[in-house]
């Protein structure tokens, strides 16, 4: 059985950095914690999560709570996620609340008991709901970010100006100056926040013009919905809520003859696995959805144990990148 003295000897560090690189990882260097998490990864550490738990009288496990485990962002997240609470001796338990905030709230009701804290991920609960939580139980908002006297509950998100500023500047490069927006559901906190980046974006770019459209059911199903009406927008190019719809946009044309991207681009947002299994590879734009999930985790264990001195203040802001794949030409080309 591999243990922590195995450990500390394949990274040449002694057994209390060990511990302290799994417990705070904040608190040691970068190339310390490197070192550290590479042997635990080549001998197959595992804390002997009980045994701590036990110590500490905590249960040892985390909860994810996330809308849609089949959409492939959650999915990646949740591998972020599950590798960093192995890395810090924790458990994961990870529920679908299938879009709905009463499910939500159910399960968030039944956790707080059973877990030692709670990570939200694109929570469809209202931020006054949200503070109660945050005030009561250890969390961690994903994807989301609340304001007063909740505004120093932790939470990781995406710097949603960036992105929508490298989705349209790519677009105008290429000669598009007619631009659709895809949104995604009306209550959702990232699609406010996506919606006002892209007019953001299309006000500093002098003859550009974003046509939105609200509401989209963020799947595949929600593309296809929709995939007639973006068409009469008049754009030479969309960029979508999330890749999902993305995809359903570029499987509904498709099959009426309408070509991606000789007569339209298409661009995604979330840069997901899927991307790239489709024809053509779609143009995202995203971030390391696994570094969402270890980044949420981290900051959760933070909140658990008690964050470091001088420490991010409990947020982290995360910058997308451009994935440039072939759903994107200048207008016409093709």
């Amino acid at each position: 059985m591999v243990t922590v003295h195995d450990v500390a000897a394949r990274s040449g560090v002694s057994i209390a950095t060990v511990s302290r690189t799994l417990r705070e990882p904040h608190r040691v260097s970068e190339d310390t914690r490197v070192r550290v998490l590479a042997a635990v990864d080549e001998l197959g550490y595992r804390p002997n999560r009980a045994a701590r738990s036990l110590r500490q009288g905590r249960t040892g496990i985390i909860a994810l709570i996330v809308p849609d485990i089949e959409n492939p962002y959650f999915a990646s997240m949740t591998k972020g996620a599950q590798v960093m609470c192995r890395a810090r001796g924790y458990g994961l338990v990870v529920v679908d609340t299938t879009e709905r905030a009463d499910i939500e709230d159910e399960e968030v009701r039944a956790l707080r008991s059973q877990t030692d804290g709670l990570i939200l991920a694109s929570s469809r609960l209202p931020d006054e709901r949200l503070a109660e939580i945050a005030d009561a139980t250890p969390c961690v908002l994903v994807n989301r970010r609340l304001t007063g006297a909740a505004a120093a509950t932790p939470s990781v998100t995406i710097d949603e100006e960036a992105a929508a500023r490298a989705a349209v500047d790519h677009l105008y490069g290429l000669g598009h100056r007619r631009l659709a927006y895809v949104g995604g559901p009306e209550r959702s906190w990232s699609q406010a926040r996506r919606s006002a980046a892209m007019a953001g974006a299309a006000r500093s770019l002098p003859g550009l013009e974003v046509v939105q459209l609200a509401g989209c059911v963020p799947t595949s199903d929600g593309g296809r919905a929709v995939a007639r009406e973006v068409l009469a927008t008049g754009a030479t190019a969309v960029v979508a809520y999330n890749d999902l719809i993305a995809l359903g946009l570029l499987a509904q044309w498709t099959e009426t003859g309408v070509r991606v991207p000789g007569d339209v681009s298409l661009v995604g947002f979330d840069d997901t696995y899927v991307t790239g299994l489709v024809t053509p590879p779609l143009t995202s734009v995203g971030v390391d959805l696994r570094e969402l999930g270890d980044a949420a985790v981290e900051l959760l264990i933070d909140a658990i144990d008690g964050p470091a001195a001088g420490g991010e203040g409990g947020t982290r802001s995360i910058v997308p990148r451009l994935a440039v794949r072939a759903s994107t030409a200048a207008p016409g080309v093709g």
